[in-house]
């Protein structure tokens, strides 16, 4: 049960992952959470995240964000890079996964989603079949329904990490 929230892949943070090794096996699109995994939470887009969004296209990636705030957090924070997004997502609902993938013109075999949260980005993700990134978290959790979240999130990566370990590593 507890392996439908377990990532494929986990990087440090969204700007340690090797984009140009993932466009090389065939990955064309890229969906990204906002808060905690580009900025810390209600962050606008900073100098980091324009310079990686704007690296990644160079690269030939298509991007999206898919978040589950409000449209004014998500246009403020995308008024900078200039990308597709997604909001009131509902996260993990399957259908803004999708709905994201048709936006990109890309498929489940070449579309990556990056985010900070098991239960919604990766859990989400995981249930459409695409490759899951989980990054640690950039800011500290100021909101009690995420910081509970997080206590179960270790858990879960507790038992993903003797997992991973008896199959070999990734």
């Amino acid at each position: 049960m507890l392996k439908a929230f377990y990532p494929k892949r986990i990087a440090d943070s969204a700007y340690s992952i090797n984009y140009k090794k993932l466009y090389e096996e065939g990955y064309r699109g890229i969906i990204f959470d906002i808060d905690n995994t580009l900025v810390e939470h209600g962050a606008d887009a900073d100098k980091r995240a324009v310079e990686l969004i704007d690296m990644l296209k160079k690269l030939g990636f298509k991007i999206c964000l898919i978040s589950n705030n409000k449209e004014e957090r998500v246009a403020r924070f995308n008024k900078k890079i200039n990308v597709k997004y997604i909001f009131s997502a509902g996260k993990p609902a399957r259908k803004n996964f999708i709905k994201a993938m048709h936006l990109l013109g890309t498929m489940v075999n070449n579309t990556v989603f990056v985010g900070d949260q098991l239960f919604t980005d990766v859990f989400g993700a995981n249930r459409v079949g695409m490759l899951t990134y989980f990054v640690k978290p950039i800011g500290p959790e100021i909101e009690i329904q995420i910081k509970l979240k997080r206590k179960l999130e270790r858990v879960v990566l507790h038992f993903y990490r003797k997992y991973i370990k008896r199959a070999g590593g990734y």
